[in-house]
């Protein structure tokens, strides 16, 4: 069944679909093409915006009032659970990233994507620079200094050189790729618990499944 397959009746009584967050997430921004509102405070300011479980609840009984569900997607028509987790996703408290994590979530969502934690990236040791001639790539040295050696019976200067390295790609780029995937889960989590605590929706039903907890393994 695709994401946009409709809800099933047994016996008579209705049957929620039953999706892990991740997945309620790419249905409501993905197929029902929800819209992430997020008003402005009163100062005007942006950064760091969050709101609060009073704001979510108010949001998903406007939504309840006003807005009432079809059978199918029709012109600009978003189903109303998909309204409820926009909603939901507005909520994003400062704690865990506020406006700017809302916005991922939602954009994530919206591609069918996870945060790129850069699977199998491993630091390697590599020159800084490199030049090619004829025989071949050969790292760039510099001078670092000199040195008086006697060759031969006749002392000479030489130069010291070394060959500046460094790591590609850097331990610290991998850790924040993959802070930013711990802070991203942390957030639908929050969405999955608001989610459930809300009962406000009316087709689908979250379940407990969640993305994996550090897919990168214990290194």
């Amino acid at each position: 069944m695709s994401m946009q397959g409709r809800i099933g009746r047994a016996g008579g009584a209705r049957v929620k679909r039953a999706l892990g967050v991740q997945a309620v997430l790419e249905w409501a921004f993905r197929v029902e093409q929800a819209q992430l509102e997020l008003p402005l405070r009163k100062d005007g300011a942006e950064e760091g915006l969050g709101f609060g479980l009073e704001y979510v609840l108010l949001q998903r009984a406007a939504l309840g009032c006003k807005v009432d569900g079809g059978q199918h997607k029709m012109g600009s028509y978003t189903h109303p659970d998909a309204e409820v987790i926009a909603a939901t996703v507005a909520g994003m408290p400062d704690g865990l990233g506020g406006i700017r994590m809302a916005i991922q979530v939602a954009e994530l969502a919206r591609a069918g994507m996870t945060p790129d934690w850069m699977p199998g990236a491993m630091p390697r040791c590599v020159p800084m620079e490199t030049k090619n001639n004829q025989h071949g790539e050969r790292a760039t040295a510099i001078v670092i200094g000199t040195e008086r050696v006697k060759t031969r019976g006749k002392w000479r200067t030489v130069e010291l050189l070394a060959c500046p390295v460094t790591w590609r790609p850097h331990p610290e780029q991998i850790a924040s790729a993959r802070r930013g995937y711990d802070d991203w889960r942390l957030a639908l989590d929050w969405v999955r618990v608001g989610l459930l605590a809300g009962g406000m929706l009316r087709e689908m039903e979250v379940t407990g499944g969640m993305p994996k907890v550090r897919p990168w393994g214990n290194p």
